[in-house]
C-alpha cells in the first residue's frame, strides 16, 4: 500500500508516522503517569470535559477501531501468506481465522498473553530477516539503492509522505491502549514515559530498517501489486528462507496482532457495558472462565462483517481515522487539566506538545478520503445507538452475571 503512494521512499512516511505518533504518545506519558489508575482515554476525556457522551465517543471509537483493525489483519492474513500453504477464498479465510482468534480470546487472558509472547519474539524474527535480506542484496552488489529517493511519477514528495503517513500511522498504533494497565507498574512517573517511548522509537526504527530493505530488492510496482511484499522481498533476495518458513512467521505476526487486538476491543466492550455505556448482555461471562462471552461474540461477529465490505487499505485508514479522534481529545485533556495539579510528582511534557499533536492529528484528518469518512461515520453512528439504547434499559445488575 505505501508503495503504490510513495514510491520507493518507503523509509519517508515511516519517520514522519513515528515522528507524528511521538507527539501524542508525549501527551499520553504526562496522563497516563498523572492519573496512574485512571484508565484510558475515555477516562482522561471524562475528567476533563465532564461530559458523558464525549467521554463515551471516546471510548467507543476506541472499540470500533480495535475490532475494525482485526477485520484488515484478517484480510491481510488470508493474503498472499496463507496462499503458500492453502488457496482458499479470501474473506472465507478471513472469517475463520476471526473465529479461531475467538475462541482463543475465549479460553482466558492467561493462554492469550502466553500465546502473545512467543508470538512476539517470532514476529521480531520475521522483521530481522527482513532487515537481512536486505542487507545481503546490497552486500552482494544488488538492488538499487537509488529507488530510496525516487517517487512516483508527477507526485509532490511532500505530499505524498503525508498520504503514506496515514497508513504508515497504522503501524504505530496501539501505544495508547498501555494506559489501562499502568496502574499494575511499579513506578509509573519513572517506568512509563521510558517504556512509552524506548518502545514505539525501536519499533520506529526497526519498521525504517524493513521499508529501507523492501526498497532495495524490490521494485514500487512490484511491492504494491503484491499482497505478501515481505515474502516477495525474502524470496528475491536469495537469503535461502523458504517461502513456507516465512509465510508461517509472517501470518504468527498477524495472528497475534489479531489477538491482541481483539482481548482489547472485547474487554473494552465488556468495560462500557459494566458502566452501563453499552447494553448490559455484553458485561455477560462464562462461568467457569470468567471471559466476557458476548462481548467476544459480538466483536467478532462485527469484525468478520467488516471484512465482506471493506478492503485492507480502508480498514486501516479507518483504524488511523477512529483513533485521531481520540488522540485529539487526549491532546486537548492534557492542556485542560494542567489546572488539576496532583500531589506526587509526575512526567510533564512540553506544552507546545500536546498544541503540535492536535495540529498533527487535524492534518492527517484531512488526508482521510471519503470513503474512509463514511465507514467511520457509520461505525461511530452505531456507537451512539447502542449508546442511548443502553440508557433507556433498565439495569437489574445481572450485568456480570455468569450465565
Amino acid at each position: 500500500m505505501l508503495a503504490g503512494k510513495v514510491g520507493g521512499a518507503l523509509w519517508a512516511p515511516l519517520l514522519a508516522a513515528l515522528l507524528l505518533a511521538l507527539l501524542t504518545a508525549g501527551s499520553y506519558a504526562e496522563l497516563v503517569t498523572k492519573y496512574p489508575k485512571a484508565g484510558g482515554a475515555a477516562v482522561f476525556a471524562e475528567r476533563a470535559f465532564r461530559r458523558p457522551m464525549v467521554s463515551f465517543l471516546v471510548g467507543f471509537s476506541m472499540l470500533a477501531a480495535g475490532v475494525t483493525s482485526a477485520a484488515g489483519l484478517s484480510l491481510a492474513f488470508a493474503g498472499d501468506y496463507l496462499r503458500t500453504f492453502i488457496d482458499v477464498p479470501p474473506v472465507a479465510a478471513a472469517v475463520v481465522f476471526l473465529a479461531l482468534v475467538a475462541a482463543l480470546n475465549a479460553r482466558g487472558i492467561s493462554e492469550s498473553v502466553k500465546s502473545n509472547v512467543v508470538m512476539t519474539i517470532i514476529e521480531l524474527t520475521g522483521l530481522l530477516i527482513v532487515i537481512i535480506a536486505g542487507a545481503v542484496v546490497l552486500g552482494g552488489g544488488r538492488g538499487d539503492i537509488g529507488r530510496l529517493t525516487e517517487f512516483p511519477p508527477d507526485s509532490v514528495p511532500a505530499l505524498a509522505i503525508l498520504a503514506g503517513a496515514i497508513i504508515a500511522y497504522y503501524s504505530f498504533v496501539g501505544f495508547e491502549t498501555s494506559a489501562n494497565v499502568a496502574e499494575e507498574i511499579r513506578d509509573p512517573s519513572k517506568v512509563y514515559p521510558t517504556a512509552l517511548f524506548g518502545a514505539l522509537i525501536a519499533a520506529g526504527v526497526v519498521y525504517v530498517l524493513v521499508g529501507i530493505a523492501s526498497s532495495v530488492v524490490l521494485s514500487p510496482a512490484d511491492l504494491a501489486d503484491s499482497s505478501g511484499p515481505l515474502l516477495d522481498v525474502v524470496s528475491a533476495s536469495g537469503l535461502g528462507v523458504p517461502d513456507w518458513a516465512f509465510s508461517a512467521i509472517a501470518l504468527i505476526a498477524v495472528a497475534n496482532g489479531a489477538l491482541l487486538t481483539m482481548i482489547m476491543a472485547s474487554r473494552l466492550a465488556y468495560g462500557m457495558a459494566e458502566h452501563g455505556l453499552l447494553p448490559t448482555a455484553l458485561s455477560r461471562v462464562l462461568p467457569k472462565r470468567r471471559t466476557p462471552w458476548v462481548a467476544i461474540v459480538s466483536t467478532t461477529a462485527v469484525a468478520m462483517l467488516l471484512t465482506l465490505v471493506g478492503d485492507l487499505s480502508t480498514l486501516a485508514e479507518t483504524v488511523v481515522l477512529l483513533l485521531l479522534f481520540v488522540f485529539i481529545s487526549t491532546n486537548v485533556a492534557v492542556l485542560v487539566l494542567r489546572r488539576d495539579p496532583v500531589e506526587h510528582n509526575h512526567f510533564r511534557v512540553w506544552t507546545a506538545v500536546p498544541v503540535l499533536g492536535v495540529a498533527s492529528c487535524l492534518l492527517l484528518l484531512s488526508q482521510q478520503t471519503a470513503k474512509v469518512w463514511l465507514f467511520g461515520a457509520i461505525l461511530l453512528a452505531v456507537g451512539v445507538v447502542l449508546y442511548y439504547v443502553a440508557r433507556a434499559t433498565p439495569r437489574h445488575g445481572a450485568g456480570a452475571a455468569a450465565d
